[in-house]
């Protein structure tokens, strides 16, 4: 996500770090360099004058911490102030022992229907019985796309064919509560924020079942639109929370996100991608530390997790630090469909050089293969796979049913992975930067 602005700004952190001596110029010039790609960005132009107003007069004003150089302190800067522009920190952690309704609203066409699925399963996994209600008894099929996607993440859509949005929700309501469920997630019909019929229907529903939260889906593609559409439906209605989607391959998504914080309400979740698994709770402090390529291990983690896999600590800290095995290279490809495409695992790891899609969609298709040459080596071999020879790779050709050139491949690709997990250590200012960042935007 927001492919442009995160070129952008890693590019004048590297201009920074480069530099022999990091004077006033030097100084406008690094500040320059972050207000164009903001700009480009959609993000709100009064946010960015503030943003590198302070950047600048920190820098320039105030003394760094005795072992803090000037460049270590400009990008702790532009961190924090990154964290603030995106909003505060925020969780939903519903009661298992009681029932929570979640009512879904939106303009139409913001991917609210699809999001309602990925919500479904989201708590699936965490153990909640999921209920979803479909109320959109405006557009066509409506119902019928819910049901997919209701079924593809096994979870039941309750709907009634009568002309009472308000009623149907109601009705679903007590059926689920009848079935044992305890979280019910109502999508309603799409509406535009001057359609004064709907936003009032919307407000009849959400007096009629009262529900525990009400989030507002948002389209990342709006950009500063995003303002207005969430200051029209939260006079209508009590917004609890924001969901973005669409952010991945667009422009505006800082647009959004900012535009969208700036109204007061949380964001919540972001969605990206087709997959019923591309969803996220959305981190203000993980969200700046990858933009400005210092990774999201947490966040990784916590996807593994949700995909019910399995890595110990001392795994994490060996992907963390570039220390990797044939091992830990099995077990990221084993994990990989649950986690989603490769390229939003890579940029979850602190300081990784940005890796060509077309590269990694090539580990992508060689995954199968890679994985019967894998179980052709022996221990020694994948704890050190720098003892393998000619002789060697031919074995493991033989065992695996591929040829040579393919055990060598496979052997390429780990050595690259490798050497993407280590440069991250050879990045100066990475480690002594992420001690710092641990006490930003949580005092």
């Amino acid at each position: 996500m927001f492919e442009r602005v995160k070129e952008g700004l890693q590019a004048a952190i590297r201009k920074l770090i480069e530099k022999d001596v990091v004077d006033e110029a030097a100084i406008k010039e690094f500040v320059r360099d972050i207000q164009r790609e903001l700009l480009q960005a959609d993000v709100n132009v009064k946010i960015v004058f503030d943003l590198s107003k302070s950047i600048e007069s920190k820098l320039l004003t105030e003394r760094t911490k005795s072992g803090v150089s000037l460049k270590e302190r400009a990008i702790t800067l532009l961190y924090d102030e990154m964290v603030k522009i995106m909003g505060n920190e925020a969780k939903i952690e519903p009661p298992q022992d009681k029932l929570y309704v979640i009512l879904l609203v939106g303009i139409q066409g913001s991917g609210k229907t699809t999001f309602a699925a990925k919500l479904a399963k989201y708590f699936t996994k965490k153990g909640y019985k999921v209920g979803l209600i479909c109320a959109d008894i405006y557009r066509p099929g409506a119902y019928e796309q819910l049901k997919t996607l209701g079924d593809s993440v096994s979870t039941e859509v309750f709907w009634e064919k009568i002309n009472d949005a308000v009623k149907i929700a109601n009705d679903g309501k007590g059926y689920f509560v009848s079935k044992g469920k305890n979280l019910i997630i109502v999508d309603t019909a799409g509406r535009h924020k001057e359609e004064r019929s709907l936003l009032d229907e919307m407000r009849r529903m959400e007096e009629s079942i009262s529900p525990d939260l009400t989030l507002l889906v948002i389209d990342g593609t709006i950009g500063q639109q995003a303002y207005n559409q969430a200051l029209a439906f939260a006079k209508t209605t009590k917004v609890g929370g924001l969901v973005v989607t669409k952010l991945d391959g667009t422009a505006k998504g800082g647009g959004a996100l900012t535009a969208a914080a700036a109204t007061g309400s949380k964001i919540l979740f972001v969605s990206n991608g087709e997959r019923v698994d591309d969803i996220e709770e959305f981190s203000p402090t993980r969200f700046a530390g990858r933009i400005l390529g210092m990774g999201d291990i947490k966040g990784l983690i916590e996807k593994v997790k949700l995909a019910e896999a399995e890595i110990d600590q001392a795994t994490a800290k060996r992907m963390a630090s570039g220390k990797m095995n044939i091992y830990d290279f099995e077990v990221q490809l084993e994990q990989m469909g649950k986690l989603g495409p490769l390229q939003k695992i890579v940029e979850m790891l602190p300081g990784l050089p940005r890796v060509e899609e077309e590269q990694l969609g090539k580990v992508e298709r060689n995954m199968k293969k890679w994985k019967a040459i894998m179980k052709s080596m022996t221990k020694g071999e994948k704890l050190d796979p720098n003892i393998i020879g000619a002789s060697r790779i031919r074995r493991i050709a033989r065992g695996a049913g591929v040829t040579e050139k393919d055990v060598k491949e496979m052997l390429n690709a780990f050595e690259q992975m490798k050497k993407i997990m280590k440069s991250a250590k050879k990045l100066r200012f990475n480690k002594d930067i992420l001690k710092q960042l641990q006490g930003v935007g949580t005092s």
